[in-house]
């Protein structure tokens, strides 16, 4: 079954890697310049951003929130709606304790059909749930598997969302399982101020994604590192306004 699993999701991802998907990617300066999406910020400041995709999960976020409050970390966790609506406590803790909890759509579903209602759906719904939990509606978004074009970019800002993509040395492929070591060293070796980190806290076994992310706070607080939500990091920064691309 899980061989199963791994095959669909690699199929996906070939999917993704279109005509299409290398036009957006090919366009990455451009929507940088314009504020369409982030992948890092500019900063002075020994500031990084740890995100964590496709929770909550009632053992392996707890787990990491355990870490992230051990070493005085803030976070920020893009949720998928159905999983926030099925275990609500966790979103509660998280917002509790400070970190920010942002959107990863509704179903964690990867391709929108050229449609803006069928995404601005999936974002609403998300949005709702996580209102009702936290008090707050988010204003983060992070497309499934990093797939980007104009028109989810475009859809996202019209409805007031800031895309937050990851910088492209901090991708930990945690999703593989590729080993604890692994997955400490993609961070640690090339950890840069204002840096985006992407985790997973949920989609299958996370535990080398927990073991992991004690080395890597370790890490940071040994450096001067100050982990930091996306937010806060964009506040304290130079950002720009997005612009909708014509």
């Amino acid at each position: 079954m899980k061989k199963t699993l791994m095959l669909v999701f690699v199929l996906l991802i070939s999917y993704m890697w279109s005509d299409q998907y290398l036009y957006a990617s090919s366009r990455k300066a451009e929507y940088r310049k314009n504020g369409l999406a982030i992948w890092e910020i500019n900063t002075k400041e020994k500031l990084v951003a740890l995100t964590f995709d496709d929770g909550p999960n009632p053992v392996y976020t707890n787990q990491i929130l355990d870490l992230l409050a051990k070493y005085h970390a803030k976070a920020t966790f893009f949720v998928i709606g159905e999983r926030a609506k099925e275990f609500p406590d966790i979103i509660k803790r998280e917002a509790k304790e400070g970190h920010e909890v942002a959107n990863h759509t509704y179903s964690h579903i990867y391709d929108f059909d050229n449609s803006p209602a069928k995404l601005r759906k999936e974002l609403e719904r998300s949005s709702t749930i996580i209102k009702n939990i936290t008090g707050f509606k988010p204003t983060l978004y992070r497309p499934v598997a990093g797939y980007y074009n104009d028109l989810i970019l475009n859809t996202a800002i019209k409805n007031g969302y800031r895309v937050v993509l990851w910088s492209w040395t901090q991708d930990t492929r945690d999703w593989s399982c590729p080993g604890i070591n692994k997955i400490t060293n993609n961070v640690v070796s090339d950890i840069k101020p204002g840096d985006i980190t992407i985790f997973h806290d949920s989609g299958g076994d996370r535990s080398q994604t927990v073991c992991a992310l004690e080395n890597i706070l370790r890490y940071l607080n040994k450096e001067g590192f100050k982990c930091v939500t996306v937010s806060e990091m964009i506040y304290r920064s130079e950002s720009i306004t997005p612009k909708i691309l014509d």
